[in-house]
C-alpha cells in the first residue's frame, strides 16, 4: 500500500505590515506581525511509483504545474536531495486565492513539512527554512508551529512571539477580487515617489488594537475601491472598532469579542453574494 499523509494548511493574517526600503533584488524590506488563523486547506500527500509530481485539486483557481508553490516545494526536495520517488499532492482548497491570506505559501510549507515526514528525510527546521526562503517570503512563517511571529527582511526572517498568549476572534470578508501583489507594490512605490505616502506606521506594540496597521492599504484602496468598501462596511455598518486589510489584499478582517458576535455580523453580509465571509480564530 502507498504511504499517505494528510495535513492541515492554515491561513495567516498580517496584524501589522510596514514596508521599508526597496532592496537591490527588487523586493522590499518589511516588518510584519503574522497571526496564524483557523481557516485552512487540507493537503493529502501520497507516494506514487513514478518520479513525477502530481497536483490534484477541487479548485480551478490554482495551477497544476510548476507555477504552483506546493509543486515547487516537492520539486526542490527531489532535486536537492536526489529523490527519485514521486508524490501526488491533493489540495482541498478553502483559503481564497489572491486575497493576502498566504494560502499558496502555507501549502508550500505544508508540503515541505509533510514530505519531510512521509519520505523520512530527517531535515532540521533550519534546513527547511532554507528551502522555504527560496520558495517565497511568507513560507517561512508556516514552518514554525506558532500562532504569532514577527517577520523581517522580505518577511522570511521569523521570530516567534512566544509571550503572546491571547487568542483572537475575527470576522474575515473576502470580496471576489484577485489583487496582484506586484501591482500594489508598484502603486506604493509610485505614491512614495510623489511623496503621497510618507510617514511611518505605529510601533509593534503588545497591545494589538493599538498596533493594527497596513502600509499597503492606501495603495490597494486607490486601485481597488471595492476593497475599501468592505472595510467601510465593517466599521460603519457592523460597528467594529477595528478592521484591516491582510497583506496586499483583498481580504479585510475585523476583531470581534467572540465567535457568536462574528456569526451575528456575518449574517449581515449575506446580501453580498460574491463575497466570502468566515469567522475565524487564532490557531
Amino acid at each position: 500500500m502507498p504511504r499517505i499523509l494528510k495535513v492541515s494548511s492554515y491561513a495567516k493574517l498580517n496584524l501589522y505590515l510596514e514596508i521599508l526600503d526597496k532592496r537591490p533584488d527588487g523586493y522590499h524590506n518589511l516588518r510584519t506581525v503574522f497571526e496564524r488563523i483557523s481557516l485552512s486547506d487540507t493537503i493529502t500527500l501520497k507516494e506514487i511509483g513514478t518520479p513525477e509530481i502530481k497536483i490534484i485539486s477541487d479548485s480551478k483557481e490554482i495551477p497544476r504545474d510548476s507555477r504552483n508553490l506546493a509543486y515547487k516545494a516537492a520539486e526542490i526536495l527531489k532535486e536537492d536531495l536526489g529523490i527519485s520517488k514521486g508524490v501526488e499532492i491533493r489540495i482541498k482548497k478553502i483559503i481564497p486565492v489572491g486575497a493576502g491570506l498566504g494560502g499558496g505559501s502555507s501549502n508550500a510549507a505544508s508540503v515541505l513539512l509533510g514530505l519531510n515526514r512521509l519520505w523520512r528525510l530527517g531535515l532540521s527546521r533550519r534546513r527547511l527554512l532554507g528551502y522555504a526562503a527560496r520558495l517565497g517570503s511568507d513560507v517561512s512563517f508556516f514552518i514554525y508551529d506558532c500562532p504569532y511571529a514577527l517577520g523581517t527582511s522580505r518577511g522570511e526572517k521569523i521570530r516567534p512571539l512566544k509571550s503572546w498568549k491571547k487568542r483572537l476572534w475575527h470576522i474575515l470578508v473576502v470580496p471576489k477580487i484577485n489583487v496582484p501583489t506586484k501591482e500594489i507594490y508598484r502603486e506604493l512605490d509610485r505614491k512614495r515617489a510623489l511623496n503621497l505616502n510618507a510617514g511611518t506606521g505605529p510601533s509593534v506594540y503588545p497591545n494589538i488594537k493599538a498596533m493594527l496597521f497596513n502600509r499597503l492599504e492606501e495603495a490597494a484602496f486607490s486601485k481597488y475601491p471595492q476593497v475599501f468598501r468592505v472595510k467601510k462596511i465593517l466599521l460603519k455598518e457592523a460597528g467594529l472598532e477595528n478592521a484591516l486589510m491582510s497583506g496586499s489584499g483583498s481580504a479585510i478582517f475585523g476583531l470581534v469579542d467572540s465567535r457568536k458576535e462574528g456569526l451575528r455580523i456575518a449574517k449581515g453580509f449575506s446580501r453580498f453574494k460574491d463575497w466570502k465571509v468566515f469567522v475565524v480564530k487564532t490557531k
